[in-house]
């Protein structure tokens, strides 16, 4: 039933231009291929054809998932329990794209979903075709391959090759991570949605390689995430003052200065940023770190795990400007 929901919407959706015909065409048959490939864990397991090594991630992968369900309250369903072999590096490619002198994300929106920050194509020339059309229109563009993406309960989400290689706590970072989007979901609002997803799957990581002894990787899981927070931080403080810059009355020369200034100080410390400055990439961070301090700080007065996936999913019935309001007064 929820499969001809889903397609019932999207047809709908068709409706709307010959654009929107091709974006939700190429959708539609992307993920149903995705889906087709998919064959249950059991039956991998069981191939004498399956290499030694995928079994024994497919392995790790299945005990990542009972352990999502029972020890971190996450949906307990099909989800993950079947794997597709897909051949290539990502499953779909995300566009991200920002006004040249605004940090804010250009909204896409769709049936189900609602608006997000970003539009995703199952290929990349496809992906960077549209890139291209919006550079020409005058945006900041960037353009990331993604490993896995949820469909928020609708399907049952399967295992990748794309991700299955990742080492075991990216792979369980992964997991807890789409289930969480199928836990709460808040329509129209990527950064709450990814910022939850990333909370979870931290604390989700953190409990489960605590569970299975394994006290070295967390030390080196521990020092790989507050590196990603400093970053985190020096983008949302890069975000902040462009934001400013963005707001004054100046001419176009001087708004690049600054922006390029600012782009500049960021590359100093990581040097493998792009070359030139680029609001869209600032806004793709922004969407999965700016408030997960806010969460993490509502996960640790919540006492527990079910307390806190309470209180997030009151949140996400609540308007965006009041549940930003409640998460920054943390």
């Amino acid at each position: 039933m929820k499969l001809r929901l889903v397609f019932a919407g999207l047809a709908l959706a068709l409706v709307v231009g010959c654009q929107s015909i091709a974006y939700y065409t190429q959708a539609i048959l992307g993920h149903s291929k995705v889906m087709a490939k998919a064959r249950p864990l059991d039956q991998w397991l069981a191939d004498p054809a399956t290499a030694p090594e995928l079994k024994q991630r497919l392995e790790t992968a299945r005990r990542i998932r009972e352990f999502a369900s029972q020890h971190l309250k996450l949906p307990e369903n099909n989800s993950y329990l079947a794997y597709a072999e897909l051949n290539r590096s990502y499953v779909v490619w995300n566009v991200f794209a920002a006004p040249e002198f605004s940090v804010e994300p250009k909204k896409e929106c769709f049936p189900f979903t609602g608006c997000v920050s970003y539009r995703g194509f199952y290929s990349e020339d496809e992906a960077r075709r549209h890139a291209a059309k919006l550079r020409e229109a005058g945006y900041d563009v960037h353009v990331g391959g993604v490993p896995a993406y949820s469909t928020l309960g609708y399907f049952d989400d399967p295992l990748l090759s794309t991700f299955i290689r990742y080492p075991d706590s990216q792979l369980a970072r992964l997991v807890f991570h789409e289930l969480a989007h199928q836990l709460v979901y808040a329509k129209g609002d990527t950064t709450f949605n990814e910022s939850f997803a990333v909370t979870v799957e931290e604390e989700g990581v953190r409990r489960w390689l605590e569970a299975e002894g394994r006290s070295s990787e967390l030390a080196l899981f521990r020092a790989a995430q507050e590196r990603k927070r400093e970053f985190a931080a020096r983008v949302s403080q890069a975000r902040e003052r462009l934001a400013a810059v963005y707001r004054m009355d100046l001419a176009r020369e001087a708004m690049l200065e600054h922006k390029r200034g600012e782009w500049e100080r960021l590359r100093a410390a990581y040097p493998a940023l792009p070359a030139e400055p680029n609001n869209a990439f600032l806004a793709s961070i922004a969407a999965y770190t700016d408030l997960v301090p806010a969460f993490e700080r509502l996960l640790a007065e919540s006492g527990s795990l079910e307390a806190f996936y309470r209180r997030v999913k009151k949140l996400a019935t609540t308007e965006p400007s009041e549940r930003k309001i409640q998460l920054s007064s943390r």
